[in-house]
């Protein structure tokens, strides 16, 4: 049986964009979203970070290496590069690129737990409100309180 409308029985039915645009607004919807376009800017630029800024030095004082060209050949084929390896479609285990997203997940990771950190920093606990001891039993209560909860004594 079909409800009357304005019955109070059930939500009306409404204008599809004003409902999308109450759910973004009154969810995590949107600050879901944002989140995830911000993480991938962020994710975007770390990487960028490790393999251009962090690795050159780090593979220049460990010998001059180029750790996103490191790679293990599983073919019988020798290759020198792994631009070769790949362009043969030699299968080769990358384990210099591999280093490359371990560091790329560590500095992520620390970005996170850092503005995690300062962004979900506790607020200070409320002054507790004015207490006195009630003569009779010894319990703390409000020092406005007229009677005690704990024991019934009036207070003065």
């Amino acid at each position: 049986m079909p409800l009357a409308p304005g019955s109070g029985s059930g939500r009306e039915r409404g204008d599809p964009l004003k409902d999308f645009k109450e759910f973004l607004l009154k969810s995590n919807a949107l600050a879901l979203a944002v989140g995830v376009i911000i993480g991938g800017a962020v994710g975007k630029v770390v990487s960028s970070l490790v393999s251009d800024i962090l690795m050159p030095p780090i593979g220049l004082l460990l010998g001059n290496i180029d750790f996103s060209n490191l790679f293990l050949n599983l073919s019988a084929t020798h290759y020198a590069t792994l631009d070769e390896a790949k362009k043969a479609g030699a299968p080769t285990l990358n384990y210099g690129m591999f280093i490359n997203s371990i560091i790329d997940f560590v500095i992520i990771a620390l970005c996170i737990f850092l503005i995690t950190k300062i962004a979900m920093k506790p607020q200070p606990a409320p002054p507790a409100p004015p207490a006195k001891e009630c003569p009779q039993c010894c319990e703390s209560i409000a020092k406005a309180a007229k009677k005690c909860r704990f024991c019934g004594s009036p207070q003065a």
